[in-house]
C-alpha cells in the first residue's frame, strides 16, 4: 500500500512539474533574428519550452512570475568552441597522462558548472584527450545529474599519428592507452573508420586537426598535417551520419584544405589572406576564431604555467588572428562565438565579447556570433539561439544595455535553460 501511494504521489509530482507555466517579464529583449530590442516583453515558458513571446500576452493564473523588467534579456549564449571535458588543465596537455580518466571527468563537473552560470546554456565541446569522457560528461548533463550547459561533443579528435591532436611527449617506447590515441588516423579510409566509430559512440560533431598547434608539444601550427583529401573523407562520411565537422588549422594552406573540404567551421583560422576570406564567404564556411585566449596563455607565461615551445609556437599570432578576425567581419564572412574554453578558466568565456567588438564587430554582430550564428553553425537553429515559440527556454539577463556597454555580458545575473532557473541576481539559484 505504501508503495501503491508513494508511486501515486511521484507520478502527481512530474505531472505537476511537467505542467508548471512560467512567465517572465522582460524590460528589454534583444532578438539577434532580427538585430532588434524589443520593449516590455512577456515570454511564456511550458515544459521547458518557450510556448509564446510578445508584449500584449495574458499571463496565465496558475503561472510563476519572473521579473525582469529592469534588465535585458538575451538567449542563452552558445560557445562553438570549448574543452568542458578536459578537467582542470594547467596549461600542459602532457600533464593529462598524471591523471585517470575518473579523475578528469569528476573535474569536469565544475567545468560544465562554471560555463552555465556564466550564461552559456549550449556548448560545442571540440575534443578531449581522454576519448569519450565529453560524452559521459553531456549526457550526465542531460540526464540531469551534473548541472552545466547542453553540449554537442566531438568525443575525441581525429588526428595524424604524432600530430596536433596526439598526446605527446612521453618517451617513445611508452605505450599510450586506447582512450589517449583513440582518434589517430594516416590516411582517407582511416579517417573514414574513425568518422563511423564515433559515430557509433556518439558523437554530435567531428573535430579534424588540418595544421600543427600552438598548445601541444613536438608541433607546429604552420605544419600541414591533415590533407585535403582526408579532410574531404572525413567530411563526407560525417555527412552520412548527418555530423559536421570543424577543423582546427592555423596556417593558410591548412584553412585552404578544410574551406574546399566543405568543413562547417575552421578553427582559430589566425594565417587568412584576402583570397581564403572571400573563399570562406561563398562557400558559407563559419570562422571560429578564438581571440581572446591569447591574454591567458601570456597570463600563463608570467607564473610560468605556460611551457616555453608553446609560447614560441604562439609568437606574432596573436596579432595576426585579431587583425584578420577585422578583414573577415568587414568582408561578411560568416562568424561564430568560440574561445577555447580551458586556456582560460572555465566561466570566462564572456571576456571575449569586447575584444570582438574591439577588433571590429558592433555589438549585435558579437551577440549573433554568440546565439543565431552559432545555433546555425550547430544545426539547431530550431531549438537554441533566439527566444522564439517552441525553442528551449533557454535565457540570460543583465543589468543595463550590453548594445552600448558590451563587457555586461561577462557578469551575467539571471540563467535559466529549459525553463529552470540556475542563478538569479548574481546567486545560483540551485545547487548539487
Amino acid at each position: 500500500m505504501q508503495k501503491t501511494l508513494l508511486a501515486m504521489a511521484t507520478l502527481a509530482l512530474a505531472q505537476l512539474t511537467m505542467g508548471q507555466v512560467t512567465a517572465v517579464k522582460a524590460g528589454r529583449l534583444i532578438d539577434p533574428d532580427s538585430g532588434t530590442v524589443l520593449t516590455n516583453q512577456v515570454i511564456i515558458i511550458k515544459d521547458g519550452n518557450i510556448q509564446a513571446v510578445g508584449a500584449s500576452l495574458e499571463i496565465p493564473s496558475n503561472a510563476a512570475v519572473i521579473d525582469l523588467q529592469d534588465k535585458t534579456v538575451l538567449p542563452g549564449l552558445i560557445d562553438c568552441h570549448t574543452h568542458v571535458a578536459d578537467g582542470h588543465g594547467d596549461g600542459d596537455p602532457f600533464n593529462v597522462l598524471r591523471k585517470t580518466a575518473s579523475q578528469i571527468a569528476l573535474e569536469s563537473v565544475t567545468n560544465a558548472r562554471a560555463m552555465l552560470l556564466s550564461g552559456f546554456t549550449t556548448v560545442r565541446d571540440v575534443g578531449t584527450y581522454r576519448a569519450l569522457n565529453d560524452i559521459a560528461l553531456r549526457d550526465a548533463i542531460a540526464r540531469g545529474d551534473v548541472i552545466g550547459p547542453r553540449m554537442f561533443v566531438a568525443g575525441a579528435y581525429i588526428t595524424i599519428t604524432g600530430g596536433a591532436g596526439s598526446m605527446t611527449g612521453q618517451a617513445p617506447d611508452i605505450q599510450l592507452p586506447w582512450d589517449l590515441h583513440y582518434g589517430e588516423a594516416n590516411s582517407p579510409w582511416e579517417v573514414r573508420q574513425k568518422v563511423r566509430l564515433l559515430a557509433h559512440d556518439g558523437a554530435d560533431v567531428i573535430k579534424m586537426l588540418s595544421t600543427g598547434a600552438v598548445l601541444a608539444h613536438g608541433s607546429s601550427p604552420m605544419s600541414i598535417e591533415f590533407t585535403e583529401e582526408e579532410l574531404q573523407a572525413g567530411v563526407d562520411e560525417a555527412s552520412h551520419f548527418g555530423l559536421r565537422v570543424a577543423v582546427h588549422a592555423h596556417a593558410a594552406q591548412g584553412i585552404r584544405n578544410a574551406i574546399l573540404a566543405g568543413a562547417a567551421s575552421v578553427e582559430h583560422a589566425e594565417m587568412l589572406d584576402d583570397d581564403l576570406i572571400a573563399m570562406a564567404k561563398q562557400r558559407g564556411t563559419y570562422l571560429d576564431m578564438d581571440i581572446y585566449d591569447e591574454e591567458c596563455i601570456q597570463a600563463g607565461a608570467k607564473t610560468g604555467e605556460t611551457p616555453a615551445d608553446f609560447l614560441q609556437h604562439d609568437a606574432d599570432l596573436a596579432r595576426i588572428q585579431r587583425d584578420n578576425f577585422g578583414k573577415a567581419v568587414r568582408a561578411g564572412v560568416k562568424m561564430a562565438f568560440g574561445t577555447d574554453a580551458g586556456v582560460c578558466a572555465y566561466g570566462t568565456s564572456g571576456k571575449q565579447f569586447a575584444f570582438m567588438v574591439k577588433y571590429g564587430m558592433t555589438p549585435i554582430q558579437a551577440i549573433q556570433a554568440a546565439t543565431s550564428n552559432a545555433a546555425d553553425l550547430l544545426g539547431h537553429a530550431n531549438e537554441v539561439g533566439s527566444i522564439k515559440a517552441g525553442k528551449h527556454a533557454d535565457l540570460i539577463a543583465v543589468s543595463g544595455d550590453p548594445l552600448k556597454d558590451i563587457s555586461l555580458l561577462e557578469r551575467v545575473e539571471f540563467v535559466m535553460k529549459e525553463g529552470k532557473v540556475y542563478k538569479s541576481s548574481g546567486t545560483p539559484a540551485c545547487s548539487q
